[in-house]
């Protein structure tokens, strides 16, 4: 405990000599988890949109304008024989325009100015869960496709697939500009270090002289650069965190809304916690490297 409040106490006296270069260190770090946060935060709710989808996936058989009753009967008990499909329902013309105007009302009046209706009659197939990445559902759509009478099938999983994919992609960019903003930070957090050491050079040799532990030479250097990655981290997360709520009302809200996502959420307490845990690790890995040659 002494050796901890030694430390303490000497790193926060050389903070406050070298407070403008201690503020560059600490705000690079704070850019830098401040960007991997964000990507953290847009991974995540993108990652539950995909698996709110995913539950109500479903197949859209698009028919011709002129299909007769018959074939339409026969394409519907077509889907209802296979053992991926949990339910179909006829969607007329008349209730797909319905239903377009009360999910887009914006654009109802575009519509109505229209002689005919443009939108298709179709054949809504509510899938089963367990089975809505089989195979059999891939052979249902292509069947489908080729089905005289059908003019287009639009199905889910497509477009889960490709939201996947392109979350993916996002995860890996952020994780790799946070990583080289990291990088940048902890060099800068040991040149700064290492310039807390320079300035107390003669007083470390003097130490090393009368026989003081290493500990104690090298502890308030390694505690330095934990303050760096710590104060950065916290206001990495005090900086995204005010930022999320401040336009989760205005922004993000109303386009959850419109993806149909039932929730927008914060990062979670272990992330949050992480994140503040890596600036720590990363500052106090830069402040040992700085501090290896007292």
């Amino acid at each position: 405990m002494h050796l901890l409040r030694y430390a303490f106490d000497e790193a926060a006296a050389s903070l406050w000599r070298g407070r403008r270069s201690s503020l560059l260190s600490t705000a690079t770090i704070a850019i830098a988890l401040f960007v991997l946060g964000a990507f953290l935060v847009v991974t995540s709710n993108l990652e539950r949109l995909a698996e709110e989808w995913s539950g109500a996936a479903e197949l859209s058989v698009y028919l011709d304008e002129d299909i007769p009753g018959a074939d339409r009967a026969a394409i519907e008990r077509d889907l209802r024989s296979s053992p991926a499909v949990a339910d179909v329902e006829f969607v007329a013309k008349e209730l797909a325009l319905t239903r377009f105007k009360k999910t887009f009302p914006d654009l109802a009046s575009t519509l109505g100015a229209l002689e005919e209706n443009p939108l298709p009659a179709s054949l809504d197939v509510r899938l089963r869960p367990d089975s809505a990445g089989e195979t059999s559902v891939e052979a249902l759509v292509e069947r489908m496709r080729a089905t005289p009478g059908v003019s287009d099938v639009r199905y889910d999983k497509e477009w889960l697939d490709r939201l996947r994919r392109g979350v993916g992609l996002l995860r890996l960019i952020g994780f790799a500009l946070g990583g080289a903003l990291i990088i940048a930070a902890a060099l800068t957090i040991a040149n700064v270090v290492r310039l807390a050491l320079t300035a107390r050079r003669d007083e470390l040799d003097i130490m090393q002289l009368v026989g003081a532990p290493s500990s104690y030479v090298r502890g308030p250097f390694i505690m330095e650069g934990a303050m760096h990655g710590g104060l950065g981290s916290f206001m990495a997360l005090v900086v995204l965190s005010v930022v999320f709520f401040g336009a989760r009302a205005r922004f993000i809200l109303p386009l959850a809304n419109a993806l149909n996502l039932s929730s927008v959420r914060f990062l979670s307490p272990a992330l949050a916690l992480g994140l503040v845990g890596g600036g720590l690790v990363v500052g106090c890995l830069a402040g040992l490297v700085a501090s290896r040659r007292p």
